[in-house]
């Protein structure tokens, strides 16, 4: 699950410091910050299918309702964010982008503490 938890906070990080970017020189999304998104998103569903093969098993985590909350929660972000980003075309779609990307990072942090407890 290590992996996957990385891969995926990296990438997000990396998608967070590129809308951080573009908010501040006041510029909108663009389609390839949305492309970058979608791996984000892969990486995610990825690591759901880690968490889903670790369980099964054998792995135990303590609160399970709490993981699979954040791990979809989490998935469930980015499409919201990109939808908005597109919807707005003003400096403001990089900003929902950032925060979407912002609020990943700290799910992965917690479903990392939910994991290793």
């Amino acid at each position: 699950m290590l992996p996957a938890l990385v891969l995926a906070s990296v990438l997000a990080a990396l998608l967070a410091l590129w809308a951080l970017w573009f908010t501040v020189r006041d510029r909108a999304v663009i389609l390839k910050q949305l492309i970058g998104g979608a791996v984000v998103e892969v990486a995610l569903l990825a690591q759901i299918v880690v968490a889903a093969v670790a369980l099964a098993g054998g792995h135990d985590v303590r609160e399970p309702w709490t993981l699979w909350g954040y791990l979809v929660v989490a998935v469930l972000l980015l499409p919201v964010a990109a939808a908005w980003a597109f919807a707005e075309r003003t400096r403001w779609s990089s900003v929902v982008l950032l925060v979407a990307c912002v609020a990943i990072l700290a799910m992965q942090a917690r479903v990392w503490q939910v994991w290793t407890a």
